[in-house]
């Protein structure tokens, strides 16, 4: 299971020059991969680019040798460091999760999530607790890869270890693919197998 970007270049059509520029990953479900990146340094835009969020871009994203599809579920899901921007505040939390699939109980309990929570909005919970909303409606059965975009940044050290565990045996546990993006050295290097620094394969950096 690849996921793999080809001379991926980005620019905001106001700026004058490139935020990423000729970008190549080959990216692979054996391997925990951390992705290194200075604020600021177009981390985010390459996460939404490799997730297909962002679909105005140089260069192309395949998926097992397919580009990503532009409708229907997404096998390759992105965690944000912000959850509450990709809520619906109008939504209580049961309907933000069963947009993505029916969680069972069980899976709810793996995250620390209160059932009670579910019939709260989101601007009713906490950073953390809306982080584990976060997490558990992108690990729909039917993802194939995960992108997590300092996921764990906002969070105090003790909910940082209990979502990073309960990610960690779950994306073992169904082979995924999981591409950690983090600027802390100490995380990576206890998670990854492999680190990558966005400075080396971004042109537009050199």
């Amino acid at each position: 299971m690849e996921l793999i970007a080809k001379n991926i270049s980005f620019k905001y059509p106001s700026a004058k020059d490139y935020l990423l520029k000729d970008i190549n990953l080959e990216l692979d479900n054996n391997k925990i991969i951390g992705l290194i990146g200075d604020s600021g340094s177009g981390k985010s835009t390459l996460c939404k680019i490799l997730s297909g969020y962002v679909r105005e871009f140089e260069g192309e994203v395949l998926f097992e040798g397919k580009p990503l599809a532009k409708k229907g579920f997404k096998p390759v899901q992105l965690i944000y460091q912000h959850p509450e921007k990709v809520m619906n505040p109008k939504w209580k939390m049961k309907q933000v999760l069963e947009e993505s699939w029916e969680v069972s109980d069980d899976f709810l309990s793996e995250f620390g999530i209160q059932k009670s929570w579910l019939n709260r909005f989101p601007q009713e919970l906490s950073g953390g607790e809306l982080q584990r909303f976060s997490v558990v409606r992108s690990l729909n059965p039917n993802t194939k890869f995960l992108i997590a975009d300092e996921m764990t940044t906002m969070l105090d050290a003790i909910t940082q270890a209990q979502i990073l565990d309960s990610v960690l045996k779950i994306v073992k546990e169904r082979k995924m693919g999981f591409l950690l993006v983090s600027h802390d050295m100490d995380l990576v290097e206890t998670i990854c197998d492999e680190k990558i620094y966005l400075k080396d394969i971004n042109a537009a950096m050199k």
